[in-house]
């Protein structure tokens, strides 16, 4: 018997109409409540989220990729780019809310949205790519040291999550 195969796609969004509005909201409060971290540990309100992922689009130094598990909305990456007063580090962008969400795992739809970050950040001739996460988040670190990922330090508290302080690994990749 042939499995079918899922269908992945990961695409840069400049806008989102009401249906992807609500699955992207809806993915976020359940990774969320999964323990995928990006800040929030319980879910705000949907008008709290839309309003986040709204202001996300207008902000020019963010590209907002989102991920799709058979059309629908299963995860994004944040894009970070420098801002133009920030000469300094004019080189390098960030990577920020990167997940996906339980039922779209197993399937490469993190490292797809990982691989377009990176290629959107070297179409932008940046050549330094950083992000964060949770000593938590297993998988997430797994992904992101077999991606090329050094980690070059830990912040013993990075975040509160239940009460209970988290460690929080830093990493950086070279991309030329």
């Amino acid at each position: 018997m042939a499995s079918i195969m899922p269908d992945l796609t990961v695409a840069l969004s400049e806008k989102l109409g009401r249906g992807d509005l609500v699955d992207l909201c809806d993915a976020t409060e359940e990774a969320i409540r999964d323990g995928i971290g990006f800040g929030w540990v319980r879910p705000p309100s949907h008008q709290r989220l839309e309003a986040y992922w709204k202001g996300v689009l207008i902000v020019p130094e963010r590209d907002l990729f989102i991920g799709r598990l058979d059309g629908t909305v299963g995860g994004s990456i944040q894009l970070l780019k420098p801002p133009p007063n920030f000469e300094a580090g004019i080189f390098s962008a960030s990577i920020d809310t990167h997940f996906v969400v339980p039922w779209a795992r197993g399937h490469g739809l993190a490292k797809m949205l990982l691989e377009a970050a990176e290629q959107g950040a070297k179409e932008a001739e940046l050549s330094v790519i950083r992000l964060d996460v949770r000593a938590t988040q297993a998988r997430a670190i797994a992904l992101y040291e077999g991606c090329g990922y050094q980690r070059w330090g830990t912040l013993n508290k990075y975040h509160i999550v239940n009460g209970e302080l988290v460690a929080g690994y830093f990493y950086v990749k070279d991309l030329i």
